[in-house]
């Protein structure tokens, strides 16, 4: 079974790694420039003098971090070739796994040779998701690579499309994309149809978890500090911030999406500053910035919610799947 399973699939097999050889060879230069960059212009070195300081006064890196954002920034968009990753095998290995057996009828040779069905479909997708989840490690620990200096400087490991393509994540996404194309392959007994389904079905339930569910893993954590402070919060921790905003002293939010710093050279400085506010309207003082957030230090907590619900729909969608192949004729 496992060489004949190798047999049928290696051509998905070998168009897989080619692509990933394709991404590879484009990810890889970007990756040593953007570290070299990194580096050689100081910015490394900052931030890392700057730790995890919840409160940063001064520049606080940021015209070195302007400079490397203006530069690489962009590049931050290549993660969506990560992110696509699962759904292809989940098309191209997933969805032909039965749907090309019965739409060929070589379904029937199989089973006539002493092989049970369950044996078939676990057999098959044992070796198939055993190549899966290699390349899914593979992707993560290259994509975590990659990403590193983006990370460093603001976007944060929680950043939508980055936090999908890091951490153990990826393993869920993979496996769940090519059991869902298996099912499908089940319910529909046609290749086409199959991936078609496969992929409306993948990407309603990422984006169900993704928006809906995973801001509420856990309960959020707030953060409240003076405008006339010395002080800012610090944007390089990692955080992932859902809101943020002014809230004068009655406690009303009066610049959503903002951060004000009115600590000055001097008393007077700040102090018209905060005056500034109040003769604009803003409301009593004292002023204050306040965030909603999730701390960086959730990353692995969150990876792990994520991981374990796709890991669930993964094993109910086989166990279906296994159901609707005894019920092929």
């Amino acid at each position: 079974m496992i060489w004949l399973t190798w047999r049928q699939h290696r051509k998905q097999a070998l168009w897989t790694a080619v692509a990933l050889a394709v991404l590879a060879a484009v990810l890889v230069p970007t990756g040593l420039s953007m570290r070299s960059s990194f580096e050689d212009s100081g910015l490394g070195t900052c931030l890392r003098a700057l730790g995890h300081s919840r409160f940063v006064g001064g520049d606080g890196c940021e015209a070195l971090s302007q400079r490397f954002g203006n530069q690489y920034d962009s590049t931050a968009f290549l993660a969506i070739l990560f992110v696509l990753l699962p759904i292809v095998l989940g098309l191209f290995l997933g969805a032909p796994l039965v749907a090309k057996e019965v739409e060929n009828g070589t379904h029937r040779l199989v089973w006539t040779q002493g092989i049970s069905r369950r044996r078939w479909i676990l057999t098959k997708f044992g070796l198939v998701g055993a190549v899966a989840l290699v390349l899914s490690v593979g992707y993560a620990l290259g994509a975590a690579w990659w990403l590193r200096p983006l990370d460093a400087n603001g976007l944060g490991r929680f950043r939508y499309l980055i936090f999908d393509v890091q951490g153990v994540a990826p393993i869920g996404y993979t496996l769940f994309a090519v059991a869902l194309g298996i099912l499908a392959g089940t319910l529909t007994r046609r290749v086409l149809p199959a991936m078609g389904l496969s992929l409306i079905a993948f990407i309603a339930v990422r984006a169900l978890v993704e928006l809906l569910a995973r801001p509420s893993f856990l309960a959020p954590e707030t953060l409240s500090y003076r405008i006339d402070g010395q002080g800012m919060a610090n944007r390089f921790t990692g955080d992932w911030v859902y809101q943020e905003g002014v809230r004068n002293g009655a406690g009303t939010l009066v610049l959503p999406d903002a951060r004000v710093g009115c600590g000055g050279d001097t008393g007077a400085e700040t102090a018209r500053c905060v005056e500034r506010f109040v003769q604009d309207g803003f409301g009593p003082a004292p002023f204050s910035n306040w965030q909603e957030y999730q701390p960086a230090d959730r990353f692995w907590t969150f990876q792990a919610i994520e991981s374990g619900i796709f890991l669930a729909l993964t094993a109910l969608l086989l166990a279906l799947a296994i159901r609707r192949v005894r019920r092929i004729s």
